[in-house]
Formats: C-alpha cells, sequence, structure tokens
C-alpha cells in the first residue's frame, strides 16, 4: 500500500501528538511523551486513524515520522501501542528495537502518570 504523500505531519509536543492533516483538517495522530529524565526516549501509546481516512497509508506516515523525529533528536522510539509494534517489526530497517529495560521504564512512567496519555 502506497503511502499517501499529501499528507501533512506535524508535531505538536506540548499536547504530545503527532498530528497528519490534509487540506488543514486532521487525519490522524500519535498520542506520546517523551521519557524524562531527558534525553529519555520518546514513547508512542495510541496511533489514531478515523475510519474515514483508514487504508491510506497515514498511519504508517505517522509512525515514519515518529521513528525519523527521534532519530534527528538522537534519542530511541519505546512504542507501547500495539499499531506502533506492528509497524516496527514489519519495517525493522527503519524501527530500530529499544532495549527491554527501557521499555519497562516507559511504561512504569505511564502507569505512574496516567496524564501522560
Amino acid at each position: 500500500m502506497a503511502e499517501n504523500t499529501a499528507v501533512e505531519i506535524t508535531d505538536d509536543r506540548e499536547r504530545g501528538c503527532l498530528v497528519a492533516r490534509e487540506d488543514g483538517t486532521a487525519t490522524g495522530s500519535i498520542a506520546y511523551f517523551a521519557m524524562v529524565p531527558a534525553p529519555g526516549a520518546l514513547v508512542a501509546v495510541h496511533t489514531v486513524v478515523p475510519p474515514e481516512h483508514e487504508g491510506r497509508g497515514i498511519a504508517g506516515a505517522l509512525v515514519r515520522e515518529f521513528y525519523g523525529m527521534a532519530a534527528r533528536e538522537g534519542v530511541p522510539v519505546v512504542p507501547l501501542c500495539p499499531y506502533v509494534v506492528t509497524w516496527a517489526q514489519r519495517h525493522p530497517d527503519e524501527a530500530p528495537g529499544a532495549p527491554e529495560e527501557l521499555v519497562r521504564e516507559a511504561q512504569a512512567q505511564l502507569r505512574n502518570h496516567p496524564e501522560l496519555f
């Protein structure tokens, strides 16, 4: 499935949301948080693409950009979102695995601070 090239993806770090838009309309998002202490990791918690926008590669484009963003920042991605986990397994060349200890730390931060999601 080809990814939709007309999608614009922007990062709203303050809200912890990577958003895909087409013609100004939100078509999908990844909720995430940055682990502390910095530099930590970027933790993908939930990916959403409304049904009317599914099947067009939007979720994949979001995940690819999420990994790209983390790479540019020099931090790993911890995929807690099931979609991101599956995408990473299908694209190991683009999605380096996170150390298990880092995954456990991210899970603990989310459990102790549910407001992060």
